[in-house]
């Protein structure tokens, strides 16, 4: 079972439903989960995400297309990686 903050379970529902292989910016999981103004929030769920990469919140990216942070071990460095084992091109 997941633990988290009702709204962190939220973010975290939604990234495991983002393909593999595609990303999408935290504004637009913040749209997803019906909380348009808070992109901050999920970037912080996302940092805050246990799970990685089980839940991939290496799939979310920031909105000018830099990759944002990692709290998965290996850092962003291994955001990078996983996200080209997925074929993403970044």
């Amino acid at each position: 079972m997941i633990k988290g903050t009702e709204f962190q379970i939220k973010v975290w529902n939604y990234l495991k439903k983002i393909p593999k292989g595609s990303v999408k910016t935290y504004k637009q999981v913040a749209i997803a989960i019906n909380k348009p103004k808070s992109a901050r929030a999920v970037a912080n769920a996302c940092a805050k995400n246990p799970y990685a990469p089980k839940i991939p919140c290496h799939r979310v990216i920031r909105s000018d297309g830099t990759l944002g942070g990692y709290s998965g071990r290996g850092g962003i460095k291994q955001k990078l990686k996983l996200l080209r084992s997925e074929k993403v091109s970044i």
